[in-house]
């Protein structure tokens, strides 16, 4: 499903607006058709984005960013905390070990708790820092070997382990479908194992794909270019 929305800065509230329709639209068809009711989030994307886009979602009321990078997230977003108390940033991207410190400090959701080392990093920091955060588990729906992800026949132990043993706050799944295959299957897919875990946020659907996203259960959607227009660089 394409979106031609306009990639202007001074379009960002428009484009938001416009998102926020199509999710309300779809959320009450969801809602009709399964009696659940099921509120949606809007994660701007906000990686590589000019700051007068930045700002211009600011204005228009979003609150809610999802970053890929912890540097470049921090020299974004660690000065408007203090303006913004509100502000509630997701890490969309690869987290290596090594910036778990600063992921910590700076994020409130981490979206792409992986692999075992990564779960007991982050562990062990959330601990160190007394800041227990809300993690979603990545499942590598396509099974692609250059995307990140736990395989699906790994996620239950793998969910497990993250919260018996490490003692992550495990509230969410998050999947990318492979760009040259039906997104259906891998929304369903996801929902399979969030609903055998019972774990209630899904994290799932982007600029092209978030209303079936939504149809299929998503409460999440990661929303970038639909609202900023292509990124820079």
């Amino acid at each position: 499903m394409s979106h031609k929305i306009s990639t202007a800065p001074c379009t960002v509230a428009d484009n938001i607006g416009t998102i926020r329709d199509k999710i309300s639209a779809t959320t009450m068809a969801y809602q009709r058709q399964t009696g659940t009711v099921r509120p949606v989030t809007l994660v701007a994307v906000s990686k590589r984005q000019p700051d007068d886009r930045i700002e211009a979602a600011l204005t228009a009321g979003q609150r809610v960013f999802g970053e890929n990078r912890v540097q470049e997230a921090n020299s974004r977003w660690a000065h408007r905390r203090e303006f913004y108390k509100n502000l509630k940033l997701h890490l969309i991207g690869p987290l290596q070990t090594n910036k778990v410190s600063d992921a910590v400090t700076l994020f409130d959701v981490i979206e792409v708790v992986d692999r075992p080392k990564l779960a007991k990093a982050l562990g062990v920091e959330m601990t160190r820092q007394n800041r227990q955060l809300e993690c979603y588990i990545q499942v590598n729906t396509g099974e692609e070997q250059q995307k990140s992800g736990i395989a699906p026949d790994d996620a239950d132990d793998f969910i497990v382990y993250c919260r018996d043993e490490v003692k992550l706050k495990i509230t969410g799944l998050m999947c990318i479908p492979p760009v040259d295959e039906e997104v259906s299957m891998h929304f369903a897919l996801l929902k399979t194992i969030a609903k055998r875990n019972s774990i209630l946020t899904l994290s799932m659907g982007m600029s092209g794909d978030f209303e079936e996203a939504i149809a299929f259960g998503a409460n999440s959607v990661r929303i970038g270019s639909a609202i900023f227009g292509q990124r820079e660089g």
